[in-house]
């Protein structure tokens, strides 16, 4: 049959079966993606790989019911702080060392070991365990009582046996929360006889103002795990000063202080005379301003102001670059 020669003539004609096939994944790969661009999930939780699977795959609402009691009297007490993989999120950090009476430079040290969020390549901290193979307790286990920093245990504590996923679809404005069960074998506060809302137990272990505090942070790997899928935005990498900043504004306060006071910071961004004051004493409210100055470096977000003079001096200095680049250049 002879070619239809109205019609334009695309890369395929001219392909093999094998670099047709090649091409047809290349695109497909690019489909997936974009798909995981529109749903973002970030799962916190307590699962320790020993189990291989322990999440029950089922999505709890608030008003959905479980059995589960942690107490002295269950024979599993204390195993769930063996071997744990515990991510620390900032306030979890800031509640821990100010309850020790530490830096927080000196609580890193001391009790977390250093670890990448997976997905995104940022650095974060983890709880630290006793044991060279990881598989030991917790640094803040008491065999007899238990743990002894409970008051200010971390987020990811106070869930298990629950995991909290965060999912982010595009045709929603902001991402929608849900609850799954984690089923361990070792453990048996899931024969206990009582019965809780997820709801209910969220109230009990308080992990409500954790999550609303922290969920700035959590916005930010997210959006940075799903950039990593297609190599961030316009292909660039994050480089390593970046991520050092981000991982002192999430991490340590006082080093953030610092950096705020003692930099061109103030200089930089629009910040009224009032809350320059709070920020001198108030940790929490440094740390949110570091997620809002995060997604603006990050995201270009309009989460906090620069200054008139110099957005203008920035804007004038991009304008010369460009120029610059367009001189033709002398033979």
């Amino acid at each position: 049959m002879a070619k239809d020669t109205d019609n334009k003539a695309t890369p395929e004609d001219d392909m093999t079966p094998i670099e047709a096939r090649r091409l047809m994944e290349e695109e497909e790969a690019k489909r997936r993606a974009q798909r995981d661009l529109d749903k973002e999930v970030n799962i916190f939780d307590g699962i320790r790989d020993r189990d291989n699977n322990p999440v029950e795959p089922v999505k709890l609402k608030g008003s959905n019911k479980f059995c589960f009691s942690c107490h002295k009297g269950v024979s599993c007490w204390n195993e769930c702080c063996y071997g744990h993989d515990i991510t620390l999120t900032p306030l979890d950090i800031l509640k821990l060392s100010r309850s020790l009476y530490l830096a927080p430079a000196t609580f890193l040290e001391k009790y977390t070991v250093p670890a990448l969020w997976h997905g995104a390549d940022m650095p974060i901290a983890k709880l630290r365990v006793k044991g060279e193979d990881g598989s030991g307790p917790c640094v803040f286990l008491d065999e007899k009582e238990g743990c002894t920093v409970y008051e200010n245990r971390p987020v990811n504590c106070r869930y298990y046996p629950l995991g909290m996923a965060t999912v982010k679809l595009k045709e929603h404005k902001g991402p929608e929360d849900f609850s799954f069960l984690v089923r361990e074998k070792h453990c048996k506060g899931h024969e206990e006889s009582k019965e809780q809302t997820v709801d209910e137990y969220r109230r009990e272990q308080g992990v409500e103002p954790y999550d609303i505090f922290n969920r700035g942070w959590v916005d930010i790997l997210m959006k940075l795990s799903s950039w990593k899928v297609v190599g961030g935005p316009g292909g660039r990498e994050i480089d390593q000063r970046t991520k050092q900043m981000f991982f002192m504004a999430t991490t340590d306060v006082d080093m953030f202080r610092r950096f705020v006071f003692e930099s061109k910071f103030l200089k930089t961004y629009k910040i009224d005379d009032e809350m320059v004051e709070k920020l001198k004493t108030d940790d929490e409210l440094l740390l949110l301003l570091g997620f809002d100055w995060l997604k603006h470096i990050l995201f270009n977000e309009k989460t906090i102001e620069m200054k008139d003079e110099v957005l203008q001096d920035a804007i004038a200095a991009a304008r010369q670059a460009d120029a610059g680049s367009e001189k033709p250049q002398e033979d």
